[in-house]
């Protein structure tokens, strides 16, 4: 029997998508990336906000062809379209053979075995599961990098977020569980480790009473052939002095913050239920600049919150201009089922939306340029992903400066025999808006 997987969404869910490739492998199912030879398609879907939910619909019913065009006997949706609506989906996706929800990956056998015997199933409840270091993993990654999933859930409960309700309450790994993977995929020649949660900076305080985060870092920094470690949605809530001194000191973990803040305007901030206000926000990224030298800030935002006023919008786009983020993610409101934020009066139309979206992304491209280029000249340890195709001797990878998937790339001309994974110097000679162009140092 043969099973494919078809990721959509975050990191966190190509984790989950691992671990159920790994729970196949080790049940003696063949795993192929070609849907057409599959007995089974799993689609590990995303539910995040409409347009997620669109494509992991589509993705389902394209997978469903191959019932006719191809070999599959079953198809399983997983994920978070499957926990956040259930059995309404298995109703109205006849396609569709299983849904497994977020907290039951570890049920994913059982689905493959009732949906090949014919029978039609929902395997979705509480979420309390989260994977340890026994659970069996194949990476998706190249082999130089990986995601590790420090905490599963969220207790924030943003007002425009549906995370809690899918996922769960916060429950993060001891951080003795997580060394332990992380040195396996050390021993297993991965040098990146990108550190995930939906809260990184609350890690710990559902198991220590505190957040914790710093006391991972400690440890993590100690396993010998890890080279980088970088931390993913960082909180401002609980980003410290302890955690801003440790990113400072300590050369493996990459100057690079990723720091989700939403808004700039009070009201809406309060409105989204988010702990933070402009000048606390402001106080945060001062000390972080201050602190730690030649640091990378990214950050997200939304527009089109219900009842922000073009005020509040221009309040938001003053923010960005004066605080001059090295990279912004910006994505227009989606009023999700379930959360207070899509009963509020004042729902922003989505021309307004769109154009608010476009002035905000335009002002970040001139910025993130303006950086770009300043870093003409400047030398940079460059992780070597791949060759470019149609250049010759020209290698693209990434800086600190850049996360995987997310950032740009940076392009190292002259640059014939380095292979991925591998780390080498290299000297700014151009900046683009996301991209910049090095030449090898030496």
């Amino acid at each position: 029997m043969k099973a494919g997987i078809i990721s959509l969404g975050c990191a966190k869910n190509l984790v989950d998508t691992e671990v159920m490739l790994g729970l196949l492998r080790e049940n003696g199912v063949e795993l192929t990336k070609k849907p057409r030879e599959a007995d089974v398609l799993i689609v590990n879907t995303c539910a995040f906000i409409e347009t997620a939910k669109q494509e992991s619909i589509t993705t389902v019913l394209n997978m469903a062809e191959y019932k006719t065009t191809g070999r599959c006997r079953s198809l399983i949706i997983a994920g978070c379209l499957g926990q956040r609506y259930g059995q309404t989906l298995l109703d109205e996706m006849p396609e569709a053979d299983a849904i497994i929800g977020t907290g039951a990956w570890h049920r994913i056998m059982e689905a493959v075995r009732e949906t090949m015997n014919g029978k039609r199933v929902i395997l979705v409840g509480e979420n309390e599961t989260i994977y340890d270091a026994k659970t069996p993993r194949i990476l998706t990654t190249p082999g130089y990098t990986a995601y590790l999933k420090i905490a599963e859930g969220c207790d924030n409960r943003c007002s425009f977020c549906a995370i809690p309700m899918i996922r769960g309450r916060y429950r993060s790994r001891k951080v003795e569980d997580i060394v332990e993977e992380a040195k396996r995929l050390a021993a297993n020649g991965v040098k990146e480790l990108n550190l995930i949660a939906q809260d990184t900076t609350a890690y710990g305080r559902d198991l220590y009473g505190e957040p914790s985060l710093p006391r991972l870092l400690r440890e993590l920094v100690k396993i010998e052939d890890v080279r980088w470690i970088r931390t993913l949605y960082s909180y401002p809530r609980y980003f410290s002095d302890e955690l801003i001194d440790l990113i400072t000191s300590e050369e493996k973990l990459v100057k690079y913050v990723d720091l989700p803040l939403q808004h700039a305007d009070n009201a809406l901030l309060k409105k989204m239920h988010r702990a933070d206000t402009r000048s606390s926000m402001e106080k945060l990224l001062r000390k972080i600049r201050d602190r730690i030298p030649g640091v990378a800030i990214r950050s997200t935002f939304i527009v089109g919150f219900p009842g922000e006023t073009d005020e509040q919008f221009s309040s938001l786009y003053s923010f960005l201009e004066e605080q001059r983020f090295d990279k912004a993610g910006v994505f227009t409101y989606s009023a999700e089922d379930g959360t207070e934020a899509a009963t509020l009066p004042g729902q922003i139309s989505e021309d307004v939306m769109q154009e608010r979206y476009h002035e905000l992304m335009s002002l970040q491209c001139k910025i993130s340029e303006e950086i770009n280029q300043s870093l003409e000249g400047k030398e940079l340890d460059v992780l070597i992903e791949g060759s470019d195709e149609e250049q010759e001797n020209v290698a693209y990878g990434r800086s600190y400066r850049e996360a995987p998937e997310v950032d740009g790339q940076v392009f190292v001309e002259g640059l014939a025999d380095a292979q991925p994974g591998e780390i080498v110097r290299a000297r700014v000679s151009q900046g683009f808006t996301y991209d910049v162009v090095c030449e090898p140092v030496g």
